[in-house]
């Protein structure tokens, strides 16, 4: 890192931090929890994952990937058809892996916080009341028993990186768990619903598109109170407001 000439912000916010320094990604948490599964599930996972260079609490080094990100929430995707697809068939590899040693959360917890969220964005005016409604009734469709699988948990688009048609390696793993498949493919194609065809031919199995659009309004409606708290605009173009007005 002695050529390291300047540093780049990442994602910083209150509870967490990431810095790039050259090809060096710093990671600061003071939960260390999430560092402590992040780093055993990319032990685990069978993908390419970020090198882990060191870790010094509440600090974890990693090794950039090669490539750029399959693309950004709110920003059309420059990747092609095929990166995509090659995307959809890294997540099944992931799916077909053994499940890792902890558990995920459950279907209660996942209905409660649903729950939570709906009623404060329309207590507190965050939302128009039909647009809660008629998206909390698409998410109940992704709200039912799952059998578990290897799941990365924050699947977005632009952890998935890629250069050309191949997938390069995927990062920010702290929230793997035993959880729903359909949930990654939800998270990865959030915002870019033109590419889900390409990410389930590459994944290669039945999919649930009702399952899919119910975690698209699942996942908009918990954490627009969050990224709102923490300086993130969910109403830019493309984001999660925009995801749920288009199931209007």
């Amino acid at each position: 890192m002695t050529d390291v000439h300047e540093v780049e912000v990442v994602v910083a916010h209150s509870e967490r931090a990431t810095v790039r320094a050259g090809d060096v990604f710093l990671k600061i948490d003071p939960d260390q929890r999430r560092a402590d599964v992040e780093v055993e599930a990319m032990a685990l996972a069978p993908l390419a994952t970020p090198r882990v260079l060191w870790r010094n609490p509440p600090v974890l080094a990693l090794a950039a990937l090669p490539g750029r990100a399959l693309g950004r929430l709110g920003e059309p995707s420059t990747s092609s058809p095929r990166a995509w697809a090659a995307a959809g068939a890294a997540v099944r590899r992931l799916h077909d892996a053994p499940l890792p040693p902890w558990p995920g959360r459950s279907l209660d917890e996942l209905a409660t916080r649903l729950d939570r969220e709906c009623a404060w964005l329309v207590a507190n005016g965050a939302l128009p009341t039909d647009l809660v409604t008629r998206n909390r009734h698409i998410a109940e469709a992704a709200l039912r028993p799952w059998t578990p699988v290897f799941t990365h948990g924050d699947l977005q688009v632009d952890h998935v990186f890629v250069d050309g048609d191949e997938v390069t390696g995927v990062l920010d793993w702290s929230e793997a768990s035993r959880g729903d498949a359909l949930f990654d493919l939800a998270i990865l194609t959030l915002g870019h619903e033109e590419h889900l065809g390409d990410v389930v031919a590459g994944y290669g199995a039945d999919v649930d598109l009702d399952v899919i659009r119910g975690w698209w309004s699942w996942r908009s409606l918990v954490v627009i109170r969050w990224l709102a708290e923490h300086g993130f605009d969910p109403s830019a173009p493309g984001c999660e407001v925009d995801v749920l007005r288009a199931r209007m």
